[in-house]
């Protein structure tokens, strides 16, 4: 990668994106992109106990439905930029731990995806990777407790409010 102004730089070598992979709740199922997702979930628990656990299992899913719909396996994956709405990055880091891909957690909020996307491009493009696992998820009832009102607390919301995605989106660079 070169500089080529004060805040912009080009990648010496073609970099892509080799496919993709997303998984969706049920307000982004019942939307008009609902045709572009590769599975849409009813349950906003996905039969978890909680909606942290739901996070981590979109996560977790789409991570392997991304793998699989790419043809690799998972050790030919080196590494994987991944990043939430929680804390510390716990939905990420819990739905993939058990892939035991090297992991680094990403945490921008709504600049996450772009993020993992930046970080995966110069690792392959440096010559420090050959695929990359970039990432990226929310769960309205999860997100909302960090920066809103826990929904436990039976706020009223107003129609204008902002509802944050329930999802899990995923894909690989080479």
């Amino acid at each position: 990668m070169k500089k080529i102004g004060n805040q912009s730089y080009q990648l010496e070598n073609n970099v892509s994106i080799l496919n993709t992979a997303c998984i969706v709740g049920p307000k982004e199922k019942d939307g008009p992109l609902a045709k572009y997702f590769d599975k849409c979930i009813d349950d906003e628990f996905w039969g978890e106990e909680s909606w942290e656990k739901a996070e981590s299992k979109f996560v977790k899913e789409t991570a392997e439905l991304a793998i699989n719909k790419a043809g690799l396996a998972v050790k030919e994956i080196d590494m994987c930029f991944a990043g939430d709405l929680i804390n510390q990055c716990i939905s990420s880091s819990f739905g993939l731990r058990d892939l035991n891909i090297p992991f680094f957690g990403v945490f921008g909020a709504c600049s996450t995806f772009v993020e993992t996307n930046l970080l995966g491009s110069t690792m392959i493009d440096g010559g420090f990777a050959h695929n990359i696992l970039c990432a990226c998820s929310s769960h309205f009832c999860s997100a909302e407790k960090q920066f809103r009102f826990p929904l436990e607390l039976g706020n009223q919301r107003p129609p204008s409010s902002q509802w944050t995605v329930t999802a899990a989106r995923k894909h690989y660079i080479n």
